[in-house]
């Protein structure tokens, strides 16, 4: 056998407090392991009435829970069904303002019409007088030229 060093030595022994770590750590685990176990076997029965006032508990709060989802989803439902009646009001009424603008634009387009036609004919009644007028200075001028003539 060789001699060892210091060195070689101290290795061995780090080693050896190494083994000793882990075995104290598997045996941490396996003790945790039989406390689980343990404590699962030890665990009420399904029969319990503490079990059974558990489980009464659980599904009471999950039926509620349900609950308020359904009526959650009601008023979300109520609120979908009055904001689709408010926005067809609102159409209904922007469609009945666009109409009577229409209907407004057409009664000052024929008015307009109707005072163009009117100036029309005044201007054209005007042109008749004007034309009579002149035609009566012509006649009434030919006639005094039959005269001298």
């Amino acid at each position: 056998m060789r001699p060892q060093t210091d060195q070689q030595r101290d290795q061995r022994l780090e080693l050896k407090k190494q083994d000793k770590d882990f075995v104290q750590r598997r045996n941490d685990a396996m003790a945790a392991k039989a406390a689980l176990l343990e404590k699962f076997k030890n665990r009420p029965s399904e029969d319990d009435p503490a079990v059974q006032a558990r489980i009464a508990e659980r599904k009471a709060i999950v039926e509620a829970r349900e609950q308020r989802r359904k009526e959650r989803e009601a008023e979300r439902q109520a609120k979908r069904v009055e904001e689709a009646r408010l926005k067809a009001e609102r159409e209904a009424a922007l469609e009945a303002e666009r109409l009577a603008r229409e209907e407004e634009e057409r009664r000052q387009e024929q008015q307009r019409r109707a005072e163009e036609l009117a100036k029309r004919a005044e201007s054209l009644v005007d042109d008749a007088a004007l034309k009579a007028k002149r035609d009566a200075r012509y006649a009434a001028r030919k006639a005094r030229m039959r005269k001298i003539g």
